[in-house]
């Protein structure tokens, strides 16, 4: 039986493809993207992260079972309480602080996938909001396993190593 995820991707695969595949990711790969394309990356994702804890908020809320709740409380405290720090710890190396991403406003394309995902989760159920989710934590662990196991992307001096490192990880996005 094919799982949910693998039936969705599947099923828009031209736009998943071009969701994990494109000029930022092989800039990330090879290690040419601007530092200051990845820095605005790294702030707007500190901003992604304060909504997506709000989506698990959320989650507990639409849960119709305490196991559901629990399952969000477990990936609302995994983003606050490590994903944040982590996050925050990696931004210090690239010169960004928190206060200073706190102060960012937000990117177009950020809000539009915030608002989208919480959209989702207020008008429909749990598996709605899951859904809207998905693009987010699987998207990232393919990219960072599809960037760490290719021969082409350049790991001697490519500054984005430790990004592919982290999302490669067996730990990255390992919410219920």
């Amino acid at each position: 039986m094919t799982d949910l995820f693998t039936t969705l991707r599947t099923t828009c695969l031209d736009e998943w493809q071009t969701y994990t595949k494109h000029k930022f990711i092989s800039g990330i790969a090879d290690g040419t993207l601007p530092e200051t394309c990845f820095r605005h990356y790294l702030g707007q994702d500190y901003l992604f992260l304060i909504h997506f804890a709000r989506a698990y908020a959320l989650a507990a809320y639409k849960s119709d079972t305490l196991e559901d709740i629990r399952q969000a409380s477990i990936g609302l405290t995994a983003i606050i309480d490590v994903e944040m720090g982590l996050h925050v710890g990696f931004c210090r190396r690239w010169g960004l602080s928190e206060p200073q991403m706190a102060t960012l406003p937000e990117a177009t394309e950020t809000m539009a996938y915030t608002r989208y995902v919480l959209e989702k989760g207020l008008q429909g159920d749990l598996l709605d909001l899951h859904v809207a989710l998905a693009p987010c934590m699987l998207g990232y662990a393919e990219i960072g396993k599809t960037l760490a196991n290719d021969s082409n992307t350049k790991t001697d001096g490519n500054p984005y190593m430790p990004w592919i490192d982290m999302y490669a990880s067996d730990e990255s996005f390992n919410y219920p």
